[in-house]
């Protein structure tokens, strides 16, 4: 299971790239629209800026801000020329009808794809079978309509398995460190997080409370040890 990082923030991204667990970053254009305002491309650059300083060799998705499917194909064209530089750029693209043409033009022209915004298990596979590298199904959009998300990602990960496909299962939409474990369980290839929960993943009390007491108990030893005279030697 991967962890990749939700985020177009420069310094929540720096946070997790200092300490080597991310092994992708996505963004889209409303978490984009969060940051300073400036060229998107500066931003992004930015972004990648922070991944060379690190060496982290991890996907980079950046995602079509429009709805025409001619449009889609210009802008991602756009991107490798932009943001070619770095040799792990992935385009996300909305699943759709259009957009599944989108999708396997960018393949043919050996343009790595992030086919995002699945809702559903046919979704999921369509995007799949049109060739997207990576199929984001949204964990709790897919539960805001009623449905299960854990079952609709699980049958997802038993077709591609069954047919051997090539693609990866990104599960986003995460809203509770509960999603995250079920998501795994489930059968997701890689999850997308929004940083505030990763030092939640790394919290427990009852940790807290062991480190408290091998710290303080320690201490207490070392100040016996100190008010202790020392022997002189004959």
């Amino acid at each position: 299971m991967k962890l990749f990082v939700d985020t177009a923030n420069l310094e929540e991204l720096e946070a997790c790239l200092k300490r080597g667990f991310p092994s992708g970053v996505t963004t889209n254009p409303a978490i984009l629209s969060k940051e300073r305002h400036c060229d998107f491309r500066d931003h992004i650059n930015d972004m990648i800026g922070l991944l060379l300083k690190y060496d982290c060799k991890v996907p980079l998705s950046v995602e079509v801000f429009t709805t025409d499917a001619d449009e889609m194909l210009r802008q991602a064209e756009e991107f490798v020329g932009q943001f070619g530089h770095y040799p792990y750029l992935n385009v996300k693209v909305p699943v759709g009808w259009n957009e599944l043409a989108v999708i396997a033009e960018l393949r043919r022209r050996d343009i790595e794809v992030n086919c995002t915004c699945c809702m559903s298990y046919n979704q999921a596979v369509m995007a799949a079978r049109a060739g997207a590298n990576y199929v984001s199904l949204f964990w709790g959009r897919i539960r805001d309509i009623g449905y299960d998300a854990g079952s609709v990602v699980r049958q997802v990960s038993e077709t591609f398995r069954s047919w051997g496909s090539s693609s990866e299962i990104i599960v986003g939409s995460i809203r509770h460190i509960a999603d995250i474990n079920e998501a795994v369980q489930a059968g997701a290839h890689i999850l997308t997080v929004p940083p505030k929960f990763f030092p939640q993943m790394c919290a427990h009390p009852k940790t807290d409370e062991a480190v408290h007491q091998f710290v303080t108990e320690f201490q207490k030893w070392q100040d016996q040890v100190a008010s202790v005279p020392l022997k002189k030697s004959a």
